[in-house]
């Protein structure tokens, strides 16, 4: 069985939107951010990082995997599903899956801080990564406009991407201008296993979210 080590995050819901998608039985290990849990030593035997998502995968001697991204190819190999056995198809849905990984994420990651958590407001920054995020976004949308999903059919890319597109407004920044990413948006959340994943663990109060990332950030 797969045990989750898990938040209620976008990177964390990458991984539960995937195990629900997969449909696969596994174990949920909620993990207290504003109580520093992840950075715990038994934690921390599973991810030195001491970041969620991880997993333990007790069909394989306990063998621990940890960073979202290589959580996902890890389930999605193992199981079968949501990334092609082709060349040429694997390397679509990893190219989406590390656009995610090393832009989206950072920058609206960064957007957040500067215009939720931080305790002084700098506007040059609210506004620099603001403006990245749209122009993330913009990528996104101009290669939505004639496909449905990032990478051929439904992948891991679209579940990895989607955690934290449909977050925009924790960003401050609005989906509208952008018609095929909230098209593509919209219909990826009507998903019923994506509307179970981004409820696992229980969604927190947003109070309780700003909390845990200003404590993040001292």
């Amino acid at each position: 069985m797969i045990k989750l080590y898990t938040a209620a995050t976008p990177n964390g819901w990458k991984v539960s939107i995937l195990l629900e998608e997969l449909g696969v039985d596994y174990e949920l290990h909620a993990i207290n951010l504003s109580e520093n849990e992840q950075k715990g030593p038994e934690f921390l035997a599973i991810n030195p990082n001491g970041r969620i998502p991880a997993i333990v995968d007790s069909e394989e001697d306990g063998f621990a995997v940890f960073e979202s991204g290589a959580v996902m190819v890890y389930l999605a190999e193992k199981y079968g599903q949501f990334l092609p056995d082709d060349c040429k198809g694997r390397s679509q849905v990893m190219q989406w899956l590390m656009f995610q990984m090393g832009g989206i994420g950072p920058m609206m990651g960064q957007a957040n801080v500067f215009y939720r958590y931080f305790p002084k407001k700098i506007p040059e920054a609210i506004e620099r990564y603001q403006n990245e995020v749209k122009r993330l976004f913009g990528v996104l949308d101009g290669h939505l406009a004639d496909k449905t999903y990032l990478a051929g059919d439904y992948s891991i890319a679209d579940m990895a991407n989607w955690s934290w597109v449909h977050t925009h407004n924790w960003s401050g920044v609005e989906l509208e201008p952008f018609k095929n990413l909230k098209r593509w948006n919209d219909e990826i959340g009507l998903r019923p296993a994506v509307q179970r994943g981004i409820n696992i663990p229980a969604k927190v109060d947003p109070e309780d979210i700003k909390k845990a990332g200003e404590k993040l950030i001292k």
